[in-house]
Parts: structure tokens; sequence; C-alpha cells
């Protein structure tokens, strides 16, 4: 949970980042492949070939091309659409996918009280941002949808291996990295602007920080709580960076922000964490 908690508060800067510095200025595949292949880099020490099934390898590979690969190149492009605190907005629908496909993973039925806590961090979320909508937020809203669908596919898949085939998962995810590179760089090739690449010290330093600590290290990190709690704790925390998010967004970029709702949403999200731990208890007692 603490893993969860920290990475929370680090990607509570990415948002903003991205869409004040990055989003518009630099070429969307060149951002998302320096980001992941700085995060490959920082792994590459980690790299392993030995006592690894080919089986497991590809799956792996496939978390990072779903994960980072994908989610980054329809999370960057959101921002052309949208505002910081609409993407944020839009994410309130990841625990539900979060659930979703654990269950269909286990191949076992749904279980509806994960899912009604997930959803009640989705109430939260939305008292936070419900307000102005822009005139592009359907676009914006399918492009974080499907960032949000391959973000859960992939830190939930990567949860279902570790448990299917643990081993050292600094190990594994120099793999997830490397999955994430070829995808990135294939779009790269294929779709990117060179003529848009970083033209300031700043706009690289974005870039380097946001591959290596919150690419790098987080996701890491992240994955690696996901696999020391329950898909309905995953769920739930995958909302709790709305709040970290905009408060980040308000305080150093000095938007507006509606107080009330904020605590409101807030509070909601909370409730719904203590919630499915004492449903969770129930049904363990």
């Amino acid at each position: 949970m603490l893993y969860l908690i920290f990475v929370t508060i680090i990607w509570s800067f990415s948002f903003s980042f991205i869409g004040v510095y990055i989003s518009g200025q630099v070429d969307t595949w060149f951002a998302v492949v320096m980001r992941v292949l700085l995060a490959f880099i920082t792994f590459l020490p980690f790299l392993r070939f030995r006592n690894i099934k080919l089986k497991t390898l590809f799956l792996l590979m496939g978390v990072g091309a779903c994960q980072l690969g994908i989610m980054y190149f329809f999370y960057y492009n959101s921002f052309q659409y949208i505002s910081v605190p609409e993407v944020l907005l839009f994410t309130i629908f990841t625990p539900i996918y979060v659930t979703v496909i654990y269950d269909l993973l286990q191949r076992h039925p749904l279980r509806l009280s994960y899912l009604f806590t997930a959803i009640i961090a989705v109430i939260g979320a939305a008292i936070i941002r419900y307000d102005h909508i822009s005139a592009n937020f359907i676009i914006g809203f399918l492009l974080i949808q499907g960032a949000n669908i391959v973000f859960a596919l992939g830190q939930v898949g990567y949860k279902r291996i570790m448990e299917i085939y643990p081993m050292p998962q600094h190990q594994a995810f120099a793999w997830v990295y490397f999955g994430a590179v070829i995808v990135a760089t294939v779009g790269w090739l294929l779709f990117g602007d060179a003529s848009k690449l970083p033209t300031t010290i700043l706009q690289w330093s974005i870039i380097i920080w946001l591959g290596v600590v919150a690419s790098g290290i987080c996701y890491f990190l992240w994955n690696f709580g996901a696999t020391k709690v329950d898909s309905g704790t995953l769920a739930i925390m995958n909302n709790v960076v709305i709040p970290t998010g905009i408060l980040v967004n308000v305080v150093i970029w000095h938007q507006s922000l509606d107080w009330l709702r904020f605590i409101l949403g807030s509070v909601v999200i909370v409730l719904a964490l203590l919630l499915h731990y004492k449903v969770k208890n129930r049904s363990l007692s």
C-alpha cells in the first residue's frame, strides 16, 4: 500500500508537467519513446535471459507494450484535446476496468463488492471534477478511455503473471520496459515528427524526469505494490491520483478549484477504500 501511495504522489506532478510543457510542443511519439527508453535503460542492468521461460518473457513484454507503449500514445495525445483537470476526470473509470479485467483473467464471477467500492471511488472522483467540459471532450474522453483500458490491462496482467510465474520483479520489469520500447519505437518510426523535438533544457529535463523517475522507478514500484494488495484496493488506488493531481495543478500552476467539491470527492474516495477493507475483512472472517 505504501508503494502505491508514494507513486501516487510522484505521478501527481506528471499530469501538469505533460500538459503545460510537453503536449503540443514536443512530438507525442518522441516523448513516449524517450520516456520508455530511459525507463528501460534504468533497469537494463537487471535484464536476464537465463531461467526465464519464453512464454513469460513475451507476456512481460506484452504488459509493457500495453501499460506503457500504447497507453502513453493515448495519454499524451489526450492533452491536445482536453485540459489537465479533464484528463484527471476521465481517468476515474480505471478502477472499474481493473476490477473487471482481473476477474476475467481469473475466470471467476465478477465480485460485485469490489465493483461496488470501485464505483464509489468513481463517484468521488466525479464530484471533484465534474464541471465544465470542453468542446473536444469526446475525442479526449475516448483517448483517455483507451489509455485507461490498456493501463488496467497492463497492471492487472502483471499482477497475474507474478502470481502464476513468480520471479524477481526487478528482472521482470526490465522485460516490461523492453516491450514498451519496441512499441514506442515502431510508433515513432511510423508516425513521429522529427521537426517537433524538445527545444529547451526544461523540456529535456522533464522528459528525463518522466522517464527515469515517473516511469522507470515509479511504474516498477506501482506494479510491485499491485502484487501486494488485492484487486479492489488496486482499483481504488488508481483514483487517488485524481485529487492529488488536481491539488498539484492548483497549488503550483494556480488553477482555480472548487474546494468544496475537492474535499467532498476526496472524502468519498477515502470512504470507498475503507469500505472495501471492511467488506474484504468480513468475507475473510
